[in-house]
């Protein structure tokens, strides 16, 4: 039965993908909810017939009192069929009917609906480009693709549970009053203007508040992070108080827009309780002076007795069910700041896969300043043959790293274009691009997964015996076989940490290599691949790296000039420019910029007095 109502709706079914959410909150909620439609309405429609049932009882249990004021065994032959057919009712059918509403809540919308939109959230930003990311916490993004869905799905569940069914019973009661004297009504309606008064301020103060205390929370989140990511940086500045300080400053004020949200709360039930006296003295006590005046029977009074003690019960957890539905969508609402932002680097409509054929890479007037007007590239014109093997030299600053970052489309370039083999990197897709594209870089970050995982992810396909060749190309897997994680996994399978935290620099390094050795792709990036390793592993890594670049199209991006001497060529950059080019003894003869950088190295790197800032 249970699966029956969980598989109602799959969370994962096919939808078409959008680059531009909506932006408003009910679009946004609304596009989420489409597979939800049927069950939405079913949902509702059970909301009003649990409703419509309590007030049904609630009459019946007035026509009760009525007539046992009879003869016992006249009421029994007059009514007792009637009597027994009431109970069967509340002992089968109307727990039948609360079952299934339950079910349908519960079991079909509650667990699917925060996992379809945390699934499609998830998926939406993962297509965000680099800079979107790098523009963020990471933290942050996290927490708004966790705490958003559960928003949305009590938002859904206090609509259905408790909206629809309080519309449903408000409606019910004033038939049902109205039916035994339309004068009932009066102190009921007055009563729920008043009450849609108490609503209306409280709602329009709890969305904004409730807002500002989601983002609050997030901000503490992204702070939180943000020292754990970067542990090692805290304990090795000393700077223990200083975070607790960074931390305490969003943790207050997290607090202080919570006690605001609060004070919304405590207003609110107390209000609610003196209007609920007003309910029950109006209505009872009208109810009383009618049968006073003998225009209403004993089961009228307890009627709207009953009615009105459920409405006093009931009232403080619609209003509290209002409030949280417009708490959630604050929460959603906050959000949406992360997951409805537009996917600002597509691929074309038309979009091809890359066809590669030689790995001829053309840059022309290429240009890109991140917005800021400076920094960057500036008009580079570049041609780089099918295999050649291109070392890029610069200060810090000078654009050898945003070459890079554009290449791989990180960025779109402000100006210019990219060619490999002829084709603009606009005009393809983005994936085919970057499986064309093996990159090593001096920072490589590793999946907090396993050994085994984090090489496969250069090729998944690839077979147990390529991927333990690839390590001992890289000189990783002597030192893998060693690895043993606190769980007990020990090798290939032992986790490596949250960004490769527990294996070393050097050892970090050589899992990316041989994640790189084994992806095998035509285009190869080195970023300062070996600036992480000692000398002997170097030196033996080295070689590695000249045979992984037999055949490919190379661009090595180094500090450490040794590193780049053998290259067909060497490209000097300053200031986004290219200055000067040529193989390495061709450019110390000309005595210019990389002359200098040359006779300036300390220890085998560029003299970091002569880096200018970017």
């Amino acid at each position: 039965m249970f699966r029956f109502f969980e598989n109602l709706v799959d969370p994962y079914v096919d939808y078409p993908q959008t680059d531009r959410p909506p932006q408003s909150l009910y679009g946004f909620l609304a596009d989420y909810a489409q597979p939800f439609r049927g069950v939405f309405f079913l949902a509702a429609f059970l909301s009003v017939v649990v409703a419509a049932v309590e007030i049904g009882l609630i009459w019946a249990m007035g026509w009760v009192v009525d007539i046992l004021a009879g003869d016992p065994q006249t009421v029994w032959d007059s009514h007792g069929t009637t009597l027994i057919a009431l109970g069967v009712f509340v002992l089968l059918l109307r727990p039948l009917v609360q079952a299934i509403d339950v079910l349908i809540l519960n079991n079909t919308i509650m667990p699917n609906f925060g996992t379809l939109i945390r699934w499609r959230a998830h998926r939406h930003v993962l297509r965000q480009s680099v800079g979107w990311f790098e523009n963020d916490f990471a933290g942050r993004i996290a927490n708004r693709i966790m705490q958003t869905p559960p928003a949305a799905g009590e938002a859904v569940f206090q609509v259905f549970d408790a909206i629809a069914y309080a519309l449903a019973y408000v409606v019910g009661a004033l038939v049902l009053l109205g039916e035994a004297d339309l004068r009932l009504m009066i102190p009921l309606i007055l009563w729920l203007v008043l009450y849609a008064a108490l609503m209306r301020w409280t709602v329009t103060r709890v969305a904004p508040a409730s807002k500002a205390a989601s983002d609050a929370r997030s901000e503490v989140t992204g702070r939180v992070v943000d020292a754990y990511t970067n542990i090692h940086s805290v304990k090795m500045f000393a700077h223990h108080d200083r975070e607790l300080a960074y931390a305490r400053d969003a943790i207050d004020h997290t607090r202080t827009t919570f006690i605001r949200e609060m004070r919304l709360y405590t207003i609110m039930d107390v209000s609610l309780t003196a209007l609920n006296g007003v309910l029950i003295v109006g209505v009872v006590g009208w109810a009383i002076a009618l049968w006073l005046q003998g225009a209403a029977s004993t089961g009228t009074v307890a009627a709207a007795a009953a009615l009105t003690l459920r409405l006093n019960a009931m009232t403080g957890w619609i209003m509290w069910a209002l409030t949280t539905l417009f708490r959630q969508l604050g929460v959603v609402s906050e959000g949406m700041e992360t997951i409805a932002q537009p996917i600002t680097l597509t691929d074309a409509p038309d979009a091809r896969p890359l066809k590669l054929k030689t790995g001829k890479i053309e840059l022309r007037s290429l240009t890109h300043h991140y917005g800021r007007g400076s920094g960057g590239l500036d008009g580079i014109d570049l041609t780089i043959a099918p295999g050649e093997k291109v070392g890029l030299v610069g200060r810090s600053g000078a654009g050898k790293s945003t070459l890079v970052k554009l290449l791989l489309r990180f960025y779109d370039a402000e100006g210019g274009r990219i060619l490999i083999d002829g084709q603009d990197i606009r005009t393809v897709t983005q994936q085919s691009l970057r499986r064309q594209i093996g990159m090593v870089q001096q920072d490589s970050s590793l999946l907090h997964r396993s050994v085994r995982e984090n090489i496969l992810y250069g090729r998944p396909d690839a077979t147990e015996a390529q991927m333990i060749a690839a390590a001992e190309q890289a000189q990783a897997h002597r030192f893998i076989l060693d690895l043993q994680d606190p769980h007990g996994r020990t090798g290939y399978d032992a986790q490596v940490g949250e960004r490769g935290v527990k294996l070393s620099g050097g050892q970090r390094q050589r899992v990316a290599l041989a994640r790189v050795i084994l992806k095998d792709a035509p285009i190869l990036l080195l970023d300062e691949a070996t600036s992480a390793l000692d000398s002997e592993v170097e030196a033996a890594i080295q070689d590695t790296l000249y045979g992984m670049m037999e055949g490919k199209t190379v661009i090595a991006i180094a500090h450490r000039l040794s590193t780049i001497a053998h290259m067909d060529r060497i490209l000097v950059l300053d200031r986004g420019r290219i200055v000067e080019q040529g193989s390495h003894d061709a450019l110390l003869a000309q005595g210019g910029l990389y002359a200098s950088f040359w006779t300036r190295q300390s220890g085998g790197f560029l003299d970091p007095d002569a880096e200018a800032a970017e």
